[in-house]
């Protein structure tokens, strides 16, 4: 079985506008900026939690939540 790579560059968008810098946005999800970053890069995945806080923090739609978490 072959590893989905997700394409995260609208959440990194996202992230920009809202919190300017993803040491800020780490910090607010309780997660250090090595754990985002290996986030974003595929290396690990966001769980479910991750995921609900993400979408509470930057103030995403429900709708739009495959947009920013699961193109590939």
């Amino acid at each position: 079985m072959t590893k989905n790579v997700f394409d995260y560059s609208k959440l990194k968008g996202r992230i920009k506008e809202k919190f300017n810098n993803q040491r800020d946005f780490a910090k607010a999800l309780c997660i250090s900026e090595v754990a985002l970053t290996n986030k974003l890069n595929n290396r690990t995945k966001f769980n479910q939690d991750e995921i609900l806080k993400c979408i509470d923090l930057l103030v995403i739609d429900l709708e739009e939540i495959p947009l920013y978490f699961f193109t590939i």
